[in-house]
């Protein structure tokens, strides 16, 4: 295959995918809104909870909080949903 002809495959494959990325909004928000409290600023947050460990998942809910799950000195695993803008659980 001439090396043009594989440049534009690649290209076109590129495109073809690209919609499969797109954030939409059709059930919530895909983003935090603008005036929500940096990830870094809720983290921060919930490490200084008793007994914190580490934190092993951190997800985004289109419902508009954030997921996050970690665990405590004794292995026990906590889930909580942030609130982005008060960084309080909900």
């Amino acid at each position: 295959m001439r090396p043009s002809r594989l440049l534009w495959s690649g290209f076109a494959a590129v495109l073809l995918c690209a919609p499969a990325f797109a954030q939409t909004t059709t059930t919530g928000s895909p983003i935090p809104p603008p005036n929500a409290m940096k990830l870094s600023e809720i983290i921060a947050k919930v490490e200084q909870r008793d007994q914190f460990a580490y934190v092993s998942e951190i997800d985004w809910s289109e419902e508009g909080y954030y997921d996050i799950t970690y665990f405590t000195t004794d292995k026990a695993k906590v889930e909580i949903k942030a609130d982005p803008v008060t960084g309080k659980p909900k």
